[in-house]
């Protein structure tokens, strides 16, 4: 049952940057259907958690909640969709999971905790893997919008990786807070920013709306891209640690770049293979021995079931 919701997990969160790029070409405006799908999918998940008794209606106006949605949400897919007008749904998928190098480093300058060497190797290879993959556009004017999207993109991926750490340091200091509950009240906090940016900064107009690919793009970001991918990730870390569901950073921009390349002709190079590869590197040099016993721990769950 965990390798299962494991690799639909991955299959998820891997399809969600196809879906978004189908949802920008087919028209919708970047921050409307982005605080269209968090406000959808946060309340939703909220309400449900509510009428069960799970939650209660004053953690959607906690500071704290209102930090996390406007670093996690608002900031990581405003920059996302923006950047999906104007790059490769597979490149967002590779620069997106340079998370876990921004955490690091979060933790090491402003936290001031200490770093090993293979914490200092793993961000200088998924750095050099970014800089392999925007070298053939940074010498062309003509691609000025392009590199700037990867720009924005990466941004994004500081507020990604703040809302990370602030996320667990709420809920280590609240352990009977639901995971679950916390991550439908900063959605929705988050979403509700993206509307109110979008209400300020875009003209939607349905003459150039393509209804189907929208809708379905809509759809499946509210229900399966959020409402169950993260509703798995949640069960994956109570069924087996705090690590292996993070995992899925390795796997899913391969996913979303297999997906590009398929069904938007989108280009695989050498070049962006070896930049890909460095990026995960970089990402999975710094916990070589977590990564060992996050994949024997599903098996030893499995066979003591």
């Amino acid at each position: 049952m965990v390798w299962f919701n494991y690799a639909l997990m991955c299959a998820i969160f891997g399809t969600t940057f196809f879906a978004i790029k189908i949802g920008v070409e087919a028209g919708l405006p970047p921050f409307l259907s982005a605080g269209i799908r968090f406000v959808a999918a946060g309340a939703l998940l909220f309400v449900w958690l509510w009428l069960r008794g799970k939650t209660n209606l004053s953690l959607l106006w906690r500071k704290e909640v209102l930090l996390i949605g406007a670093a996690s949400t608002f900031t990581t897919f405003s920059t996302l969709y923006w950047g999906e007008q104007h790059i490769e749904s597979g490149m967002a998928a590779v620069l997106s999971a340079t998370g876990p190098i921004f955490i690091l480093l979060m933790q090491s300058l402003a936290m001031k905790q200490p770093t090993t060497r293979l914490d200092k190797i793993g961000c200088a290879l998924g750095f050099t893997g970014v800089i392999v993959l925007m070298l053939p556009k940074l010498t062309g004017s003509s691609d000025s919008l392009w590199l700037m999207a990867c720009l924005v993109v990466l941004l994004g991926v500081i507020g990604y990786g703040s809302g990370s750490l602030l996320t667990r340091r709420m809920l280590l200091r609240e352990p009977d807070l639901s995971p679950i509950a916390l991550n439908s009240a900063q959605m929705t906090a988050g979403g509700s920013g993206l509307l109110l940016i979008s209400i300020l900064t875009e003209s939607p107009s349905s003459a150039s709306l393509e209804l189907l690919p929208a809708a379905g793009s809509l759809l499946y970001l509210i229900v399966v891209g959020s409402m169950l991918g993260h509703s798995l990730y949640a069960w994956l870390i109570k069924a087996t640690n705090a690590f292996f569901p993070s995992t899925w950073l390795y796997v899913s921009p391969i996913i979303a770049l297999t997906l590009g390349a398929v069904m938007f002709q989108e280009q695989i190079t050498f070049v962006s293979i070896s930049g890909s590869l460095l990026v995960l590197a970089g990402i999975a040099a710094p916990r070589l021995k977590e990564l060992k016993s996050a994949v024997k721990k599903p098996a030893r769950t499995k066979r003591a079931a």
